[in-house]
């Protein structure tokens, strides 16, 4: 799957990145999140790690410069920066379940009011199963899910309750969509940022969760 870039998406990336510093260790989850990673300012010091046995995962690689055993837990090509390591599954994923990871972003169906999060199976289709998602979700000393607002059929992805089978329970700290920044306070999300054109109005009717909203202090980011 090639997620691509666009003006939609490539708003999303940007912005993630404004909440990564220097030192972090942060996975990228599959789709949107993994473009992060060629959007980071050279000489940032942020160690990418990946399930499948990555830390120090660098930039895409140029076309005809893949490495044909280098990729991120997608399968799509990646490099390795300088000082960067190899590891095995079982060293990987005891960084994820020892809290080692300061951030993880990650792709999502649905993310509830609660925090609640689904995003590896819709049911009726054949996946090959969870993989490293659960963990990341439940472990990741902070979870940023990178998504569209809505689905393909116009529907709110964030919801009031999620419909789909969960990955993990009232984990999610941060949603950054294509309209608008949500984080989380307390027992729901508030509205932090809306991307123009898109209003707070456009927002509000594109979300079934119930949200916390001060209109005088949403910023509106123009793109």
């Amino acid at each position: 799957m090639d997620v691509g870039i666009n003006w939609e998406k490539e708003k999303m990336v940007k912005r993630a990145v404004e909440e990564l510093t220097d030192h972090m260790i942060v996975n990228l989850g599959i789709g949107i999140p993994s473009l992060v990673v060629d959007y980071v300012a050279e000489g940032k010091n942020i160690w990418f790690h990946a399930e499948n046995g990555i830390i120090g995962m660098g930039k895409s690689p140029k076309k005809g410069e893949e490495e044909p055993h280098l990729c991120n837990a997608g399968g799509f090509p990646v490099t390795l920066k300088i000082g960067g390591v190899y590891v095995d599954s079982a060293t990987a994923f005891a960084l994820i379940r020892g809290g080692r990871l300061d951030v993880t972003m990650l792709g999502a169906l649905q993310v509830s009011e609660q925090g609640d999060v689904a995003n590896w199976i819709v049911p009726g289709r054949k996946v090959p199963g969870i993989g490293g998602a659960m963990e990341l979700a439940a472990k990741a000393n902070k979870v940023i899910i990178l998504m569209n607002h809505v689905n393909r059929q116009g529907e709110p992805k964030i919801v009031k309750s999620c419909s789909y089978p969960l990955t993990a329970k009232k984990c999610v700290d941060m949603i950054i969509t294509d309209m608008a920044v949500l984080q989380r306070k307390g027992e729901r999300f508030q509205l932090t940022e809306v991307f123009a054109p898109y209003t707070i109005e456009d927002v509000l009717t594109y979300t079934e969760a119930e949200l916390e909203v001060n209109r005088q202090s949403v910023r509106i980011r123009e793109v």
